[in-house]
């Protein structure tokens, strides 16, 4: 902990105890600072550099999937934490009138003033702020027009279709093979470096420091950025980085069949996602592994053991190899994941003896070394050996582990090493970074293919990786441009029309679904997407330039519904115009102009499910529900199906003091059976309506013919 921040807080917790006068606030900002600070510790402890985009990229795409186990330890010690955090709040009414004397020495104005200027030196002190800061810079708009001639998909046909083995070894940095630090840990992969391409010097660069990310900085020659939305909203995003063209994509055009191997679970980081929307015919994962009765002891927490993975990973290159076609098999190691590693059975045996102790992630690695090599010699001693390029990788640098105390004083790399018949052994020192790999690749199936997006070969020194470069040198300030242009690749195309496609919202080339807050720059640049909260969110302030918010129609009209889907523009002057659903349909053009503003900006509703019924069989219905209180504005009462698509009654409710006590009863006719019904009021975004009854009545069966 800094010593500006360490002392600002002890004198915080002397100034709460100096003074009575607002004890409370002070205790209830000291406990706050606290909890952040305690939330940063256990945020460091999983990403290993504090709150950076990895933390903004999972808020995102959310944490199922994640072996949570695997951190019970640090979850124990930040809940020990969060505890001690709210000792302030414990202590003011424990303190209360006990320490008058001391208080008495101290004037509460002048606490009041040193505590706030205590306060402000501890945020600015902590990692906190410099996150802010970093995150800042990395969001910032720049301009990725001065980078968009660099990035460079792959095109025209590839001279010799090579069969290509990927094997993303999970954070086993090159570091590893040091023998002054970690003597006979890995002589087999050390072996392999010997025999093949071994690169030297290859980093990590913003958006590129953990799994997924890792996938697409080699695969797409791209950082990750997240995508334009708020928290939790890539999982109403359909496409998956829908702007880039990737490894996958222009193999899979080539004639490739892709198959992705790896024992977590596919939806975590939305990794299944990126794979199959970029060229993967096929991606197997946990729930794959699960499925085919494999036993629990080779299963961990994250997954699929390593040994079980490996031996399909061989069984399926023979397979792919028998048929004939060319194909790009990629498989994803897990066993040395941070921060203990973990042994499949066939290495349960496995035990490095080493001066820095019995350490179990040393235990996987040695396992690791051992269980790849061996995958590696058996696809070189088959009968196809001749026509498969070999790709040894770690996916990024590892994260805090039990030998961080070691690696930290290293030179860090990635491993990246190419190995195929013909290829001359040599070891390449090359200022480079993960998204280079793709690059280098693609050179060695054709010499004429140099580039991969920003990615460029290592074995072309005329195509200079500006990129990397950018990242790698001058503290990575020249790297903005190339975070913003990735951040683009969200949604590419036409991002100032938009569009309804089925149930979902096209901008650009991405689809969401609604409802949807879309804002632009004064530029026409997209600016954000907001789908958390975004009726509110589209209330509260006034847009720069055009604001638009989608949702079905009942969320703007009263008793004069526009069809089902409708769009709302505002501009920065209080312009504003409704688009009904057939001008959805065929495309709103946000830059048009507006109708001038002739009253109150209309407040979008959002729908609250008030009831959910069991299976109904078909026949007439009444619902009858009694309100405890009604809202103050009209809203639209709707029986829809869970999904909202089949709308089976509505109704406009305009409440009223005859209205008060009296049941809303709304007819619902159903022409069959139906078991998902909701029931659901479209309220304006600051109300709520709770029910003191409700019942689905029948009134009516339907006659038989």
């Amino acid at each position: 902990m800094p010593t500006i921040l360490l002392l600002s807080l002890i004198l915080l917790a002397y100034l709460l105890v100096a003074s009575e006068k607002l004890a409370w606030a002070k205790a209830a900002l000291l406990s706050l600072l606290l909890l952040a600070l305690s939330a940063w510790w256990l945020v460091d402890r999983l990403s290993g550099n504090g709150i950076d985009a990895a933390t903004l990229y999972h808020l995102q795409a959310g944490m199922p999937g994640a072996g949570i186990g695997d951190f019970s330890g640090y979850i124990a010690q930040f809940t020990g934490l969060a505890l001690l955090s709210l000792l302030p709040l414990a202590l003011v009414p424990v303190l209360r009138g006990r320490l008058r004397g001391f208080r008495g020495r101290h004037p509460a104005p002048a606490v009041s003033a040193t505590f706030a200027a205590a306060f402000v030196a501890a945020i600015l002190a902590s990692p906190l702020y410099a996150d802010a800061k970093r995150l800042h810079r990395q969001l910032a708009p720049a301009d990725a027009e001065g980078v968009a001639a660099e990035y460079r998909p792959p095109a025209g046909e590839l001279v010799r279709r090579r069969n290509i083995v990927w094997i993303y070894a999970e954070s086993l940095e090159r570091t590893y093979l040091d023998e002054t630090v970690f003597p006979g840990l890995m002589p087999n992969i050390a072996r392999l470096a010997r025999e093949g391409i071994d690169f030297r010097d290859i980093g990590s660069t913003e958006g590129a420091s953990w799994t997924i990310a890792g996938l697409v900085a080699s695969q797409c020659g791209v950082p990750l950025t997240t995508a334009r939305g708020d928290e939790n909203s890539l999982g109403r995003m359909r496409e998956f980085l829908p702007g880039a063209h990737c490894l996958g994509d222009y193999l899979q055009a080539q004639g490739y069949r892709n198959v992705f191997l790896g024992g977590a679970d596919a939806g975590f980081a939305a990794k299944g996602r990126f794979l199959e929307r970029h060229g993967f015919d096929e991606v197997r994962d946990f729930a794959h592994y699960r499925g085919a009765g494999i036993a629990a002891r080779h299963f961990s927490n994250w997954g699929l053991h390593d040994d079980v993975l490996l031996d399909d990973a061989f069984d399926t290159f023979m397979t792919l190899s028998a048929a004939g076609a060319p194909f790009m098999l990629n498989a994803l190691t897990m066993d040395t994941h941070h921060p203990a590693g973990h042994l499949p059975v066939a290495c349960r045996d496995t035990r490095y003896d080493s001066a820095l102790g019995d350490i179990g992630l040393l235990h996987a690695l040695k396992c690791t070394d051992v269980l790849v090599s061996r995958l590696v010699d058996r696809i070189r001693s088959s009968p196809y050996a001749d026509d498969t390029l070999i790709v040894l990788a770690s996916d990024h640098l590892a994260m805090p582990n039990h030998l961080s105390h070691v690696l930290e004083g290293m030179r860090r790399e990635n491993l990246l090493l190419f190995l195929a018949p013909g290829l001359e052994p040599r070891q390449l020192t090359v200022p480079g970074s993960t998204l280079d790999s793709g690059a280098t690749l693609l050179s060695l199936l054709d010499p004429a293919q140099v580039a991969l997006g920003f990615g460029r070969s290592l074995l072309a020194p005329e195509a200079a990786a500006s990129a990397t470069r950018a990242a790698l040198h001058d503290d990575g300030a020249g790297f903005a441009p190339y975070l913003a242009y990735a951040r683009n690749l969200w949604t590419g195309g036409d991002v100032r029309t938009l569009r309804i496609d089925g149930d979902q919202l096209r901008i650009g080339l991405q689809h969401v679904k609604p409802p949807v807050m879309i804002e632009y720059d004064e530029e026409w640049g997209l600016g954000s997407i907001t789908m958390e909260d975004a009726p509110r969110q589209f209330g509260i302030d006034d847009p720069a330039n055009v604001r638009a918010y989608v949702d079905r129609c009942p969320a703007f009209d009263e008793d004069d519904l526009r069809g089902e889907w409708c769009a709302l523009l505002v501009d920065g002057r209080g312009n504003m115009k409704l688009f009904a659903d057939a001008d959805l349909q065929q495309g709103v053009r946000v830059d048009t102009p507006l109708d001038a503003a002739t009253g109150p900006r209309p407040r979008p509703r959002r729908a609250i499910t008030l009831n959910e019924s069991g299976t109904l069989v078909a026949g007439q219905y009444q619902l009858r529900l009694r309100p405890r209180a009604l809202p103050s504005h009209g809203f639209w009462l709707e029986a829809v199906s869970s999904d909202g698509r089949v709308v089976h009654a509505r109704q406009w409710i305009r409440p009223g003091d005859s209205m008060q006590g009296r049941s809303i009863r709304l007819p619902v006719g159903l022409d069959a059976e139906v078991d998902d019904l909701q029931i659901r009021a479209w309220l304006d975004w600051a109300e709520y309506m709770e029910l003191d009854s409700v019942a689905m009545v029948r009134t009516r069966v339907p006659s038989r013919s």
